[in-house]
């Protein structure tokens, strides 16, 4: 509910279309007994329409956003379309277990199932898809099915915190070229005692606006000066044929321009604000050179550029001031957190992460290196396979005892 939804049924229409069309691919695709990961809110139909197209395989879906509570999720027209597309997989991971309870809850008052320690029995008549029979590369069914056959499976909801390519980011770290660029970061905006980075798509839900307004307010009150502080901000571009998103690009290009007009010198920029993406190497060099990375989304289902400032910071300096509505969160404890609707106290944690004593600092970083470092990209995704292996082989035991 961070920008006022919209219902309309033409997108619906297309929305299950697109369903469909992967749906009947991967039926097409997938060898007998195989594993289907479905990934994201924009294939939430898929795993219903997979099952009823292949009984035989086993469906993961991985919801990289936030799952919304009962309240908010009951303005959706299409609510039950929904929730019954997602319960055709047998595991279903969420960011955080506030979600997975959440579509626990919408289950039950929708659907009228209850969860039971995180499963729950679903069952309909596998209706045989003329399109799909007729299809050569389709596998051949069951010749003794019928359409009016009874098919059950359960369905699992848990959290599985998604992460980031460790290695790959330590790699970049420790490469000679890596911390020269960073080096010549700081030279290049004047060495100066302080460097805040945000690294966002520019989206309407990171709250980019409201760490440039705090960070201009610090400037005003004397707080910080341009001589002693930057800001980085990277805005990498996103959805721009989209009118929303075309409004924010260009209040935040508003601001950025009026804070950079009035504080800046001949020799300081304010605010470094550069709308275009960079390769990886660049990134992890930013990182680097960053002491303090602001990540103050108003609404994130996990936020990776956390994990990646955390897991790029070999020296274990810097902090990281963090939203406590993004799912890192609640692995990132040793953050900084914050309410970014709270200006105020967002600028007295910028203040507070810029007067943190070396000591607190590799203290905290410490600790969140750990939490990144054993649970990486790998560690998630055997996570999650591994589970649905077992989920999936329990339901296919399930049906053949049927």
């Amino acid at each position: 509910m961070i920008a006022p939804p919209e219902f309309h049924r033409t997108w619906w229409y297309a929305y299950r279309r697109v369903n469909e069309r992967f749906a009947r691919m991967a039926a097409e695709t997938a060898a007998p007994g195989a594993t289907v990961w479905v990934q994201d809110y924009q294939l939430q139909l898929v795993p219903r329409m997979l099952r009823k197209l292949r009984p035989d395989v086993t469906i993961g879906f991985f919801n990289h956003i936030p799952f919304p509570p009962t309240e908010i999720y009951s303005q959706l027209p299409w609510r039950k379309a929904v929730l019954e597309g997602l319960t055709g997989a047998d595991l279903i991971g969420f960011q955080r277990p506030g979600d997975a309870q959440n579509f626990q809850r919408c289950v039950r008052k929708f659907l009228g199932v209850r969860f039971t320690n995180g499963a729950a029995e679903f069952s309909e008549a596998a209706i045989a898809d003329d399109a799909a029979a007729a299809s050569s590369s389709a596998p051949a069914q069951d010749e003794n099915a019928t359409e009016d056959q009874e098919t059950s499976w359960t369905v699992h909801a848990a959290a599985y915190p998604i992460s980031i390519d460790v290695e790959a980011i330590r790699e970049l770290a420790s490469d000679p070229k890596t911390k020269k660029r960073a080096r010549e970061i700081r030279q290049e905006l004047g060495n100066p005692e302080t460097i805040y980075l945000g690294v966002d798509r520019l989206d309407y839900t990171k709250g980019i606006l409201h760490r440039i307004k705090a960070y201009g307010e610090l400037l005003e009150d004397e707080k910080l000066t341009v001589e002693n502080s930057a800001l980085i901000q990277v805005a990498s571009p996103s959805r721009e044929r989209v009118d929303s998103y075309i409004q924010l690009r260009e209040q935040v290009e508003g601001m950025v321009g009026r804070i950079n007009g009035q504080f800046d010198t001949m020799a300081h920029t304010a605010v470094r604000y550069l709308h275009h993406g960079y390769p990886f190497e660049e990134m992890v060099a930013l990182y680097m050179a960053a002491d303090v990375m602001l990540v103050t989304a108003l609404r994130d289902g996990m936020n990776l550029v956390a994990k990646e400032y955390v897991a790029a910071k070999q020296d274990r300096s810097g902090a990281l001031v963090l939203s406590e509505f993004t799912g890192a969160a609640e692995q990132l404890k040793q953050a900084i957190l914050v309410n970014p609707h709270d200006i105020d106290g967002l600028k007295g944690a910028m203040l507070y992460a810029r007067d943190m004593s070396g000591a607190e600092a590799k203290k905290r970083m410490s600790s969140m290196r750990r939490q990144v470092l054993t649970h990486d990209v790998v560690d998630w995704s055997q996570r999650f396979l591994e589970d649905l292996a077992k989920y999936g082989k329990q339901s296919a035991e399930s049906d053949s005892d049927d």
